[in-house]
């Protein structure tokens, strides 16, 4: 299972492999989301979460967490538990660390609709993600 420290390195080298993280291709944040999920920190979650990206790179990406399996798909999906959206510009900075969920939101960067417990699920399992410098 992968740590926060290889986690962080993992994206780090994902977005320096890259170039400028800011024409980075979401489609590889989300697939390496996938390879570092933390299976053993879902047992017993089932949901669907809608990221809508805002901006030129941006567009609608489905997450979805089942039997401790984590698939994601471009476009919208029916019924999700929980929709987010903010602008692709600040979620790369989220992703990069630079930027932490909790101040997103309370800066209306970031909007919540739906179940608020998967929400914080979500951000409890990929807290890893860009967050140790």
């Amino acid at each position: 299972m992968p740590s926060a420290l290889s986690t962080r390195v993992a994206l780090e080298l994902l977005f320096s492999l890259r170039g400028d993280a800011h024409l980075m291709n979401v489609a590889d944040i989300f697939d390496e989301m996938v390879r570092l999920f933390p299976a053993e920190k879902a047992t017993g979650l089932r949901a669907r979460f809608l990221f809508r990206l805002g901006g030129e790179q941006g567009g609608d990406w489905t997450i979805t967490i089942a039997d401790q399996t984590c698939s994601v798909t471009p476009g919208l999906t029916e019924k999700p538990d929980v929709t987010i959206s903010m602008d692709i510009t600040d979620f790369l900075k989220m992703v990069r660390g630079e930027l932490p969920p909790v101040v997103a939101f309370m800066q209306g960067k970031l909007k919540l609709q739906g179940d608020m417990d998967k929400a914080m699920k979500l951000q409890e399992l990929f807290a890893s993600i860009g967050t140790e410098r």
